[in-house]
């Protein structure tokens, strides 16, 4: 069950008036899906992440980066996630992180790169702006969901496919605290 997630994104950069902002965790998640022996649907999260993105006023262009802790992964059942860190999936040791850095955002699909168990393959992500507004503290927040769909597989992480779907749907939401 390897459900790599990262997913990681959000988007945004442009030359004109774009404002940098910092991931705030607590206010953050990132969430995978994979298919359980053909009857159900295993969701989990990675608890421990940072990351950070670039929007501009025209909302047409950006940058995100995301960093996961690979040990973090959390699908509400522990020996399932001692399994997950194991080499047969995550293998944690080796591989510490999983990693996102986008090349490009139009407005509407957030791409880069994403690496799992030390592969770095191309992803794309179907995002959704949710909101943006000054917060009760004198902050500045703005908030964004980012879906797409990975074969684990593609990422050296093929243990037990069929039985867990090779198939992996990957959501991140993000919400921002302008810097």
């Amino acid at each position: 069950m390897k459900a790599v997630t990262i997913s990681a994104l959000v988007l945004t950069s442009s030359l004109t008036m774009a404002a940098d902002y910092k991931i705030d965790p607590a206010h953050s998640g990132v969430v995978f899906k994979v298919g359980h022996l053909g009857v159900s649907t295993t969701v989990g999260r990675f608890n421990e992440f940072e990351g950070s993105f670039e929007y501009p006023e025209d909302g047409k262009s950006g940058s995100a980066s995301l960093t996961i802790k690979a040990d973090s992964i959390d699908t509400n059942h522990e020996a399932r996630d001692k399994h997950l860190r194991s080499p047969d999936f995550l293998d944690v040791k080796q591989f510490p992180t999983l990693t996102f850095n986008s090349t490009k955002f139009d407005g509407n699909t957030l791409t880069g790169e994403l690496t799992i168990h030390g592969t770095t393959k191309p992803v794309s992500f179907d995002v959704k702006k949710i909101g943006e507004s000054k917060d009760p503290w004198g902050g500045y927040r703005a908030g964004f969901e980012a879906k797409t769909v990975i074969q684990r597989s593609d990422f050296g992480v093929s243990y037990f496919i069929p039985g867990v779907t090779n198939k992996t749907e990957i959501e991140v939401y993000v919400e921002g605290i302008r810097q």
